[in-house]
This record gives structure tokens, C-alpha cells and sequence, in this order.
């Protein structure tokens, strides 16, 4: 009896799971039998890996032979095994030392050739590798950079099966040609990047980058947007087509800060197992933009499908911006599916084949028209929707999603004089973009010792008993709340939105013209200020200048 193994990775979600390879030769008529709870793709190995081996001039052993996969109770599926599978087999056949093989971890799928393609997935496998202690990993040569960005570890990315050999075997390593397309794009890539629900790279090319200072006027939208990339706050425009909603949000990514070094492993380690990453950009290092049709799927949106669950837009989006441009056309259950994941920063999905859990931590970006037809207003401009039908439509936007949407957002049409002016005063995405990560700068500085980065992380609670405002700063928002106008998640969120405001203005704590920007732009409804409220407010810029002083607490009523 003859018995080698080695290791690869299992993915279940973005997590991996070090899985063992072992194979057995026996005595007996020549069969194969892969075990360990394989799906159909990793059964086909049989074949791809019984030609690989004897397209790369190895003899392949005439006896029965069973390869398992360990642990069993572990769901395995892809083609990733393959090269793992053919080295275990050939050090059973005594053609490799099965010392060579035993402290490895091999990712890779075997073409009928001996060559060996990528696979999706290998930066969280190599991620898990490291977790578990590994430090040797072999890997094809075209995802041999997106292995490398895991630090502590040393990747080996190999042409074919040929080349693992000779390198075992301390042999010369024959040269294999890097494209065999005769100048054609390399076609291991075919099946690995898959169309992906709307992803869009909106901040690599900055000569066709979208720019804020494009939009034309919208200067309480462009505002929102600005409070929204400051604090992580979702947002949603409503307005008449054409009045820039989608330009709006389209700018939106630009804002935000560029991502950490932690966070874009999260974001590549989400789009390598979706196979969204790019093969000339093995690390994701700006936040991502997701804006999928209104005709997606709940299984597209959260994640999901056959088998084991895959990343959905939600998670595809994750530490970036998911725009639902005409959201009121999305089915009424996805919308309300993403209440969970607004609050919890993650979606759990639960199949018969396994559950997993995938990172969603989203900037959610909502834009819809008043109507159907889209003229609706207050004054009924040559709108012919009923008000049956107008309630109807706004209606499929649920009281319980709006009421985690902290920015809530009017955007009326283009005036003429605002379309057609020359040399404004409109500021660029990069002036704006400075003073987001101002913002975050302070609000990180003052939540170091926190589990949270942004306002809108914060928990409500938190916000009311740690860092304490001023008496007299909330009575708006609780006179409010007394009302019935705001709930309890609503007078949180504002108030989370009020820190925000304050740390684009470099304020320490937010004041009451703080709060009653933050409801205005919740709520719609202008906040009438007092002369002595308004010398702090940002939208009375001419008012007499004024100390950081907080109302008179006796005022408050």
C-alpha cells in the first residue's frame, strides 16, 4: 500500500477551510474514487487530472485508487483541487517524495494539457493557509500576485504541472510559453471573471473619473452627499428624472477615503470569490460601486443560489456604495431584505447545503421619482398619476427601510440659470473629498479606543451616554420624538448624522444648529432658527460670526 497527501483550500462563503488531500493506492483492477463530499465540478477531476498526468509524460498508476478529501462534513466544490489531487497521486506512485508535498498547500485547476489555470478564490484560501500555519503555497502563475498580499507566506506560482515536478524533483524546470493564444487574451481567464450585478470601477481612470463640479446646482443634495461620505450615512434622492440623482450618486465613491489596508483585503477577498477581480489588479484599494438593475433577484442582491451561497450586490459593496437607482421599481422583498444588513454590517444566509456569513458594510444609495410618471409635486406640474397611484408607487418603499436611511433628500429639477452658467461656484470632487477625510480623521481620533471607525457604526446608545451633548442641543429632535414624528432609530440616526455635521465643521461637539440640519435633511422640513441659533448654522453664511457655544440650555423650549 502506497499513501501521500498534501493540502488546498475549501471556501465556504469567504471563509476558507484547510482541507487535506490524501491518496491511497492499492492493489486491485485500476479505479478511481474521490471521496469527501465532492460536487460535480471536483468529481470531473478524475478525468482532467488522469490526462494532465499523462499529458505532462507521467505514467499514471494501473491500480485502484481512492483520493480523499478531509474533513468530509465539509462542503468542497470547484476545480481548485485538481493540482493538489495529481501531486498526492504521483507521490503515492512514488514518482514525487511524499515528504515534498506534505508541508504544502496547492491551489490550482489542471487543463487536460498539464497546464494550470487560476481558480476564484485564492487570496481568502491563502488567507486561511496562513491562519492555519502554512507557509509555503503553490498557486497559478496568474494569481500568483493576489497570493502574495497575504503577508508571511511564500507563493510559488507555476505554467503546468510539468514545472511542480521538476521543482520537486530538483530537476531542470522545463520552460513553458506564458500565452498559448498566439497574441489572443489568455483564455484561463474565460470562465474566471464573471459578469458581476452592476460593478463598476468609477475611480481608476482619473481622465474619465466623475467629477462633483459637473452637477449642475442641487447644492443641498451635493451637501447630503458630502455628510453622507463624511459619516458612512445612507442617503436617498428623490426627485423628477433628469434632476442629476444618478450623476449624484455616481460621484459618491469618489468621496469617500481610500480604503485601509485591512479593508481592501476584505474587498479583494469578496470580489476574488465572486470573480470580479480584475487579472492586472490583484488588489482592490478604493471603496466599490455596485448598482444593479431593478430587475435583479433576492438571491442576487443578498447572495445566495444554488448550493452554497455566493456574494450578492450587498456584500460585492461592502466598505463602498450600492446605488438602487429607481428603487421603487425593485420587488418589495429585496428592498426589505436589506433592512437586516443595514443595521448588522453582515447578511447570514442558511441553505441545505450550509449557511455562511458575508460582509455587508455599505453606504446605501437610494433614488427614486416622486411618481411614476415623475412630475409630481406639491403643485401638480403636469403630473396625470392619481393620487391612488402616487401612493402606491412611494409606498413600495417601506416605512421600516426609510426609517434606516439617515439622509432623506429632495432634489428638485434644474433651474435654467443654474444649467446654463458658466465659471461657477461648484466644487470639485477633490475639494470636497479633502474635507470628507478631515471629518473622518476626527471622528476616528475620537473613537480610537472603539470598535467603530464612522458616526453612523456608533450605536445609539453610545452616542447618548458617552459623549454627551450640551442640555437644550436635542430638543428639537425630542420634541420630535414626543410627537410621534421620530422614532427612537430615526432619533438616533439624527444624531449620529449631527456629529457628522459637526466634524465637517471642526467642531468637538455638535451644537443645537447641528441637530436641526441633521433633522432637516432627515425629515424635509426646514428648521426656523432664532437670530441668536444661527450664528454657527452652515446655511445662514452671512450671519454675524459667533463663538462654538452652545444654546442656553433655559432656551431650549
Amino acid at each position: 500500500m502506497a499513501f501521500a497527501r498534501t493540502c488546498s483550500v475549501a471556501l465556504v462563503g469567504v471563509d476558507g477551510v484547510v482541507v487535506e488531500v490524501q491518496a491511497d493506492l492499492e492493489p486491485g483492477l485500476a479505479a478511481f474514487s474521490l471521496v469527501g463530499l465532492a460536487d460535480k465540478a471536483l468529481l470531473e477531476a478524475r478525468d482532467r487530472v488522469r490526462a494532465a498526468v499523462s499529458n505532462s509524460g507521467e505514467k499514471w498508476p494501473l491500480r485502484k485508487l481512492t483520493v480523499g478529501l478531509t474533513p468530509a462534513s465539509v462542503p468542497k466544490s470547484g476545480s481548485g483541487y485538481d493540482l493538489a489531487v495529481a501531486c498526492a497521486v504521483l507521490a503515492a506512485a512514488e514518482r514525487l517524495d511524499p515528504a515534498s508535498i506534505d508541508g504544502l498547500l496547492i491551489i490550482g485547476e489542471l487543463g487536460l494539457d498539464g497546464r494550470v489555470r487560476p481558480v476564484r478564490g485564492v487570496l481568502p484560501a491563502v488567507l486561511a493557509a496562513a491562519d492555519a500555519g502554512y507557509r509555503q503555497i503553490v498557486v497559478a502563475e496568474q494569481t500568483a500576485a493576489e497570493a502574495k498580499l497575504v503577508p508571511g507566506v511564500s507563493v510559488l506560482g507555476v505554467r503546468s504541472l510539468r514545472q511542480l515536478i521538476a521543482i520537486l524533483t530538483n530537476a531542470p524546470v522545463p520552460d513553458e510559453p506564458p500565452d498559448p493564444s498566439n497574441g489572443r487574451p489568455d483564455s484561463s481567464f474565460a470562465g474566471l471573471l464573471l459578469p458581476g450585478l452592476g460593478v463598476r470601477d468609477l475611480t481608476s481612470e482619473p481622465a474619465l473619473r466623475p467629477d462633483l463640479a459637473d452637477v449642475a446646482g442641487q447644492y443641498e443634495a451635493r451637501q447630503a452627499l458630502e455628510i453622507a461620505a463624511a459619516g458612512g450615512h445612507h442617503l436617498y434622492l428623490k426627485g423628477p428624472p433628469g434632476a442629476g440623482k444618478t450623476m449624484l450618486a455616481e460621484r459618491l465613491p469618489a468621496l469617500l477615503p481610500p480604503l485601509t489596508s485591512a479593508e481592501a483585503l476584505e474587498v479583494t477577498a469578496i470580489h476574488s470569490v465572486a470573480g470580479l477581480l480584475p487579472s492586472d489588479r490583484p488588489l482592490i484599494d478604493t471603496p466599490p460601486y455596485c448598482a444593479p438593475h431593478h430587475s435583479t433577484t433576492m438571491p442576487a442582491i443578498i447572495g445566495g443560489g444554488t448550493g452554497l451561497p455566493r456574494p450578492g450586490a450587498v456584500s460585492l459593496a461592502h466598505r463602498g456604495v450600492l446605488f438602487l437607482d429607481e428603487a421603487p421599481e425593485f420587488p418589495v422583498r429585496v428592498l426589505d431584505a436589506l433592512r437586516q444588513p443595514l443595521e448588522s454590517g453582515e447578511v447570514m444566509i442558511a441553505r441545505a447545503a450550509g449557511s455562511m456569513r458575508l460582509p455587508a458594510r455599505f453606504l446605501l444609495c437610494l433614488a427614486a421619482n416622486p411618481c411614476p410618471c415623475g412630475r409630481y409635486s406639491l403643485r401638480g406640474e403636469g403630473c396625470e398619476c392619481t393620487p391612488v397611484m402616487v401612493n402606491r408607487y412611494q409606498a413600495r418603499l417601506s416605512g421600516p427601510l426609510l426609517d434606516r436611511v439617515d439622509l432623506q433628500v429632495q432634489v428638485a429639477g434644474v433651474t435654467k440659470a443654474e444649467l446654463m452658467q458658466r465659471g461657477g461656484r461648484a466644487e470639485s470632487t477633490a475639494t470636497v473629498a479633502a474635507r470628507v477625510r478631515e471629518a473622518r480623521a476626527r471622528a476616528a481620533a475620537r473613537l480610537v479606543d472603539t470598535p467603530w471607525r464612522t458616526n453612523a457604526e456608533v450605536p445609539g446608545h453610545e452616542l447618548r451616554t458617552r459623549w454627551q451633548l450640551a442640555p437644550g442641543s436635542l430638543a428639537d429632535a425630542e420634541r420630535d420624538l414626543d410627537r410621534g414624528l421620530l422614532t427612537a432609530r430615526g432619533l438616533d440616526r439624527v444624531l449620529r448624522v449631527a456629529w457628522t455635521v459637526a466634524d465637517l465643521a471642526g467642531r468637538n461637539c455638535p451644537n443645537r444648529s447641528d441637530v436641526q440640519t441633521a433633522l432637516t435633511l432627515r425629515t424635509g422640513v426646514q428648521r426656523v432658527l432664532r437670530p441668536t441659533d444661527r450664528r454657527n448654522d452652515p446655511r445662514y453664511p452671512y450671519a454675524d460670526a459667533g463663538t462654538d457655544a452652545d444654546p442656553d440650555p433655559g432656551d431650549a423650549s
